[in-house]
């Protein structure tokens, strides 16, 4: 049966998606654009507003038309966002090519776990989604820690532009992937309903029927710009503390190693604790980090973000084996793209007060704000979740 090789091709996807050599010094890139932090976030803010906006749109295109289709689309569009960076500069330019990154990672974002999962059902392995999902997270980790190891530390001591440049030409090769995918007849003999009305038939389900899938993905939207923003926070914190640039690429590398080892052990952690038990420990253990790197703003802080960054590799497939099995196939796609709707629109909100606070304020106070919002959140959604049982 050729549908077997689905996960074989969606590692391989993943892994080359991921394959980011320009991650570790694309704040040194946009700065030697003469981009300010402002600016830098501002562009964030608009990719992921751009996601925010197309993520339902996208993830009911992918339910409609076919995961396999959204994923080939989606790959294209990525690509092209990405040689507009090697091509051109300046702030306009760099929005476009966020905007085209945006657009092709709305049509995969959903498309990808959906296609899986309903992979796995129908090769009767579907208890195997998050050890599956974890160990394809883990390969995307890997394939960016050794990217930005080779990016931050080789690449980047030769050019800023050479780790973009190689990355597109990587970039090119998840277009024959994605169309060399079988998609799964569960999915072609069960379409979700045309028209805008089923749009708003599963956000009506997802947010108020269903309500134990509404306080899931809540929760899973709050870790995700959490640990987003980290992300995002880590180089200019590296600049603060003065870590030289030759460092960079290897402490990229060790970052998404780490979060690699999160999910490929994640369903371990899933087997043995009660899903109540993960949510309240790993996500108020991540919202303190925060709060250590602004109290310990030094080479010791660098440890909490590394924590940060397994705590997100240990949640990520677990949280998403929860939205899977609350909605039906039909929906997957949509269901999981208005999870990443409701974190992109959360991070395009805080984004630019993070890069405001760290241009005005030093990067430091970020983290403070980040412990703020995330602890807050985290509160009433825990405390809305445990209500239910």
């Amino acid at each position: 049966m050729q549908l077997k090789h689905n996960i074989l091709k969606l590692y391989l996807l993943k892994g080359f998606l991921w394959f980011m050599l320009s991650m570790p010094i694309i704040i040194l890139f946009f700065e030697d654009n003469n981009l300010s932090y402002t600016q830098i976030f501002i562009l964030q803010s608009v990719y992921s507003l751009t996601l925010a906006i197309l993520e339902i749109p996208s993830g009911y295109i992918a339910d409609l038309f076919g995961r396999k289709n959204s994923l080939v689309v989606g790959s294209i569009f990525i690509f092209s966002g990405y040689l507009i960076f090697c091509s051109f500069i300046g702030f306009e330019m760099f929005l476009l090519a966020e905007i085209l990154i945006a657009i092709g990672g709305s049509l995969m974002s959903g498309a990808d776990s959906a296609i899986m999962y309903d992979t796995l059902v129908e090769l009767n392995r579907k208890d195997q989604y998050t050890r599956v999902e974890g160990k394809t997270y883990a390969i995307g980790n890997f394939s960016e820690g050794i990217a930005g190891f080779i990016g931050g530390t080789i690449l980047a001591s030769f050019s800023l532009l050479l780790p973009f440049q190689i990355q597109t030409a990587i970039l090119f090769f998840c277009i024959p992937i994605s169309i060399s995918l079988i998609e799964p007849s569960i999915n072609i003999n069960n379409r979700i309903e045309k028209g805008f009305s089923s749009i708003l038939k599963v956000v009506r389900y997802t947010f108020y029927e269903n309500v134990k899938l509404r306080w899931i993905i809540i929760y899973s939207s709050i870790i995700g710009v959490s640990s987003l923003s980290a992300a995002w926070l880590a180089q200019p914190f590296f600049i603060f503390i003065e870590v030289d640039l030759l460092y960079y690429g290897i402490l990229w590398a060790f970052l998404n190693f780490t979060s690699g080892m999160g999910s490929y052990n994640s369903y371990k952690i899933e087997h043995n604790y009660s899903f109540e038990r993960i949510m309240i420990i790993l996500g108020t253990f991540m919202s303190f980090c925060f709060l250590f790197i602004y109290f310990i703003p030094n080479y010791f802080g660098i440890i909490f973000i590394f924590i940060i960054y397994f705590l997100r590799g240990v949640l990520t497939p677990i949280i998403k084996n929860q939205i899977n099995m609350h909605a039906e196939s039909k929906i997957r796609a949509t269901v999981m793209s208005l999870r990443s709707g409701l974190l992109r629109i959360i991070f395009a909100i805080v984004a630019p007060f993070l890069g405001v606070i760290a241009d005005h304020s030093g990067t430091i106070n970020s983290f403070i704000l980040l412990f703020i919002v995330t602890i807050t959140l985290l509160f009433i959604t825990i405390f809305n979740y445990m209500r239910l049982d």
